[in-house]
């Protein structure tokens, strides 16, 4: 792997473990950065974050938690709002002119290409439930395509990072995806949307008609977990209607990076910004898009 990527890593989880949930990143000499070369430089930030916030959220998750809904099942806790915080002021304090787009408090405009996407806690509900299931997920956009993407799972300990072209990584090894040829062989992930009671049908169809072809389905609650175990080979296929962009931007750049195919339901690119995304291996893409069109397609 790349030399400047291996010492971004290695420092990051240096300087997380001494600081659990200090950012400690010197601030960038100069005032307007180029993202191209200064590429490692966003990725350091992004991983020293990522590291931080989940180490935070771990570190108070046996804590009695203060929950409150955002929807019917959609539930935010102080986790939430206590890693975005750090999140977010690490990204202000250091490029105060980017943009940021979070989970719980939306969009911080400037006048910038750079737009960071954060989901400070990804798998709210296994996370309130003490299910340990959840990622922090960041990622930089420019110009509307994702460039730097960083996702850490506290419990496992894993960080997934990738810039664009230069790959995936998982802990500072190279990843990729599976090499499975066939659905029928194939692992797949899923997710249920939190408007799902009002509107099931489709999604439980699809649902069903994904188990009679696959080998297996498994629904883990965290979209951004999903992404990385496809990046990584654990999983074959993944898809899922209702995701924000920053349940996808960081997740989709891992899993392209490590090879992986992403669409909308209907074979067209992907657009994060547009809530229905199939993502695979590659080799199954065309197996899973006939299994959608078979049952219908529907945006919501």
């Amino acid at each position: 792997m790349p030399e400047e990527i291996k010492s971004v890593v290695n420092k990051a989880f240096f300087l997380a473990n001494e600081r659990t949930a200090v950012f400690v990143l010197p601030r960038p000499k100069s005032g307007h950065i180029r993202h191209e070369r200064d590429m490692t430089s966003y990725l350091d930030t992004a991983t020293q974050l990522a590291l931080s916030a989940g180490k935070l959220i771990k570190r108070i998750s046996r804590q009695t938690h203060t929950i409150t809904y955002k929807g019917e099942v959609d539930l935010v806790t102080e986790a939430d709002m206590q890693s975005e915080a750090l999140v977010t002021q690490g990204i202000k304090e250091h490029y105060p002119d980017h943009g940021i787009l979070a989970e719980e408090v939306g969009i911080s405009k400037a006048k910038s290409d750079y737009l960071w996407i954060i989901d400070p806690l990804d798998g709210t509900t296994n996370y309130a439930h003490n299910f340990p299931i959840y990622a922090v997920s960041i990622a930089l956009e420019y110009k509307g395509e994702v460039i730097v993407g960083v996702v850490y799972d506290p419990n496992l300990d894993e960080l997934f990072t990738a810039e664009k072209g230069k790959g995936a990584y998982l802990n500072g090894n190279p990843i990729g995806v599976s090499k499975t040829r066939e659905l029928d062989k194939s692992l797949l992930a899923t997710g249920f949307p939190y408007f799902f009671r009002k509107d099931h049908d489709f999604i439980l169809n699809l649902f069903s008609a994904f188990s009679l072809k696959a080998q297996g389905i498994r629904r883990a609650g965290a979209a951004t977990i999903d992404y990385v175990s496809l990046a990584c080979g654990r999983f074959d296929g993944y898809w899922e209607l209702g995701l924000k962009p920053w349940d996808m931007a960081a997740g989709t750049l891992i899993a392209m990076e490590a090879g992986a195919k992403i669409t909308k339901f209907d074979g067209s690119p992907l657009d994060i910004r547009i809530p229905e995304m199939v993502a695979s291996n590659g080799l199954i893409h065309d197996e899973m898009l006939e299994v959608i069109g078979s049952v219908g397609r529907k945006i919501r």
